[in-house]
């Protein structure tokens, strides 16, 4: 890198949800983007004071999502047919902007379905806005 050449992180704030057939999904935070591999220990005979570690399962923890509630019920739908019993499972994208709106990074997560909802606090002397967080359960994520 040249001197005066600088590279900025990106900002955390400036991001994009898009969810198969959901058209109006603002939201105030994402978090769960992670992935884990629990070690296998595997001890052979001939090495008693020695354990292996091989990989093991991959597991992706469930991406939650927080908005301020709104009169658009697209979310509360999809989470409506799971508890019904009739999953629907939908593709979607996490996408990190650049200062301009420019799309950055992305990173996709597949076979996806809300498991839970929690609905707002209410407090009568307070002034924030209320929230809602819907936490979807899915079956990978890849950084695009």
């Amino acid at each position: 890198m040249a001197t005066g050449d600088r590279k900025d992180p990106f900002r955390a704030y400036n991001f994009l949800v898009e969810i198969d057939g959901i058209t109006r999904a603002g939201f105030k935070e994402c978090s769960g983007l992670d992935s884990t591999q629990d070690p296998i220990e595997y001890r052979e005979g001939g090495e008693p004071l020695h354990a292996r570690k091989l990989p093991g399962m991959v597991k992706f923890s469930n991406i939650t999502l927080k908005r301020g509630i709104t009169d658009d019920a697209e979310l509360w739908a999809w989470r409506k047919t799971a508890m019904e019993g009739k999953v629907e499972r939908k593709n979607g994208s996490i996408i990190l902007l650049d200062d301009t709106g420019a799309e950055k990074l992305r990173w996709n997560f597949v076979h996806a379905w809300p498991n839970k909802w929690t609905g707002p606090t209410f407090n009568a002397s307070g002034n924030e806005v209320a929230i809602e967080s819907l936490e979807i359960a899915h079956e990978g994520v890849a950084k695009a």
